[in-house]
C-alpha cells in the first residue's frame, strides 16, 4: 500500500507540476505580447538596413503574418494548457485507463490501446487548430496552397503510417520494460536509438514519397554546378531532388536528407523559382556548412544523450507510486510493496506529458546553440560560394516567407533557431540584388 512518504511526494510532484506549468503560461504570455508590440509598433516603416531590398508592401504583410501567428499562438497555447491539465490533474488519463481495463484484461494489448486511444484523441482534440492554420490563416496571406482532399489524404496516410510503425515499435518498447529487469530502461534506449536511426535512412526512399514527389534537378547547369560544390565540399549524396513543396504551400525551402548512403538533397519547387543560380549555389552551400562542421552529427548524439537521460528518469519513475498519483493516475494494480506494475504504458505517458512543462525553461539555451551553428554555416556559405548572393537569397527567402524583420529582441533569444535578419546579413557582403522584395 502506498506509504505516507508516497501521499507527501504526490501532493509535492503535483504542486510542482501545477507552478511549472503556471509559471510556463506566464512566460509564453508575456514573450509573445513582447513580440506582438515590438512588430506592431515597427510595421510602418521598413528598417532602414532593409530600405533597398524590402518593399513596404511586404514588410508590412510580414508584420501582419507575424501578428497573427502570434494572436493564433496564444489560443492554441490556452488550449494545450487545458488539455493537459485535463489528461493530467483532472484524471483524463486516468479515465481513459480505467475505462480500457474494464473492456479489456490488464496486459500488452490492453497498454497498447491505451496509447493508440491517446494518440486518437490528442490528434482530433488538435485537429481544428490544425485546420485553422492551414486554411485560414495560411490562406489568408497567400500561403496555403493545398485542398481538402490533400489534406484529409496527408491525415489518413500520416495515421496509417503512425499504426504501422509506431504500435511494432510500442510493442518491443513495452516488452523490453516489462521483460528485461532493473536496467530494461537502457535496453528500451537501445532499441530507440536504432529505430530512430533507421527511420533517417529509409524516410527518404520509402515514406516522404508518400506525401510529395520528388523528380531529379532537370537543369543540367545548376546540377553541374551543384555537383562541383558538393565535391569542393566533400559531400556525397544519393541524388539531387526537387519536391513538389508549391502543392500544399508557397513557402519555399531546401534540405539534406536521410543517413549514410541514403543521404539526398532536396530543393523545393518554390525555391528554384524564387533563385537565381549563384543564390541556390549559396544556400546549398550554408547546408553543407552544417555538414562541414558536424552540427547534424552534434545534434543527433546530443539528442541520443539527453533520450538515455530520459529513459534512465523514466526507469526510476515508473516505480514510485507518487509519480502516478501525483499527475492525476491510480495505478492500475500493485505488488505488495506499493509499486505498480503492467502500467508502462501509463509511465511513458506521463512522463512525454509532464516533461516538456519542466523542460520548458531550456528552450533559450538550446536557441543559442542552433544559432550559433547557422552563423557558423553562414561563414562557411561565404567561403564556398558569393556571399553577396547568399545575402540577397536570404532577402528574398524572408520576402517570401514572410519573415518579419523586426522581432522582438528578447522573444528572439527565447525562441528563434535561427538569428535575426539584421544580426545574419550584417556579417555578410551587401546583397546582390537591387530591387526590392515585393509582397506577393
Amino acid at each position: 500500500m502506498p506509504t505516507n512518504s508516497d501521499f507527501s511526494s504526490s501532493m509535492l510532484l503535483t504542486l510542482a507540476f501545477a507552478i511549472a506549468l503556471a509559471l510556463q503560461l506566464l512566460v509564453q504570455l508575456w514573450l509573445n505580447t513582447r513580440q506582438v508590440r515590438h512588430v506592431a509598433r515597427h510595421r510602418h516603416q521598413v528598417p532602414a538596413t532593409f530600405a533597398a531590398h524590402i518593399s513596404l508592401a511586404a514588410h508590412q504583410k510580414a508584420a501582419d503574418y507575424t501578428l497573427a501567428k502570434a494572436r493564433f499562438g496564444l489560443w492554441h497555447m490556452a488550449w494545450g494548457a487545458v488539455v493537459l491539465l485535463g489528461w493530467t490533474l483532472l484524471g483524463g488519463l486516468n479515465a481513459l485507463n480505467q475505462a480500457l481495463l474494464q473492456a479489456m484484461d490488464a496486459g500488452m494489448a490492453q497498454q497498447l490501446a491505451l496509447l493508440a486511444a491517446f494518440a486518437l484523441i490528442s490528434g482530433a482534440l488538435d485537429l481544428p487548430f490544425s485546420l485553422y492554420q492551414t486554411f485560414v490563416l495560411e490562406a489568408r496571406f497567400g500561403f496555403n496552397k493545398s485542398t481538402v482532399g490533400i489534406w484529409l489524404g496527408d491525415l489518413l496516410k500520416s495515421t496509417l503510417l503512425a499504426t504501422a510503425i509506431g504500435l511494432p515499435i510500442a510493442w518491443v518498447m513495452l516488452w523490453f520494460m516489462g521483460a528485461t529487469g532493473s536496467l530494461w530502461w537502457l535496453w528500451a534506449w537501445a532499441i530507440w536509438t536504432g529505430f530512430q536511426l533507421l527511420l533517417m535512412w529509409i524516410f527518404p526512399t520509402f515514406i516522404a514519397p508518400l506525401f510529395n514527389k520528388f523528380e531529379p534537378l532537370a537543369d543540367e547547369t545548376l546540377k553541374a554546378r551543384v555537383t562541383h560544390l558538393m565535391q569542393r565540399c566533400g559531400f556525397a549524396a544519393k541524388g539531387l531532388f526537387v519536391m513538389d513543396g508549391s502543392r500544399r504551400s508557397a513557402h519555399a525551402n531546401a534540405y539534406f536528407t536521410g543517413f549514410g548512403a541514403s543521404k539526398r538533397v532536396v530543393f523545393y519547387d518554390t525555391l528554384l523559382k524564387q533563385l537565381n543560380a549563384d543564390e541556390v549555389e549559396a544556400v546549398l552551400a550554408h547546408e553543407l556548412g552544417h555538414f562541414k562542421h558536424k552540427h547534424i552529427t552534434k545534434r543527433m548524439i546530443g539528442m541520443f544523450v539527453l533520450s538515455l537521460v530520459g529513459f534512465a528518469i523514466l526507469g526510476w519513475l515508473s516505480q514510485q507510486v507518487w509519480f502516478y498519483t501525483g499527475l492525476g493516475v491510480m495505478p492500475s494494480t500493485a505488488t505488495a510493496f506499493g509499486l505498480p506494475a503492467h502500467d508502462d504504458a501509463l509511465a511513458l505517458l506521463l512522463l512525454m506529458l509532464a516533461l516538456p512543462v519542466f523542460t520548458f525553461w531550456l528552450s533559450p539555451l538550446m536557441a543559442h546553440f542552433s544559432r550559433r551553428d547557422e552563423f557558423e554555416a553562414d561563414a562557411y556559405a561565404m567561403q564556398q560560394a558569393q556571399g553577396s548572393a547568399l545575402a540577397s537569397a536570404l532577402l528574398k527567402l524572408y520576402g517570401d516567407n514572410a519573415s518579419t524583420l523586426t522581432p522582438d529582441p528578447v522573444y528572439a533569444r527565447y525562441y528563434y533557431s535561427h538569428p535575426p535578419a539584421v544580426e545574419r546579413l550584417a556579417r555578410m557582403p551587401a546583397p546582390a540584388t537591387s530591387n526590392p522584395v515585393s509582397a506577393a
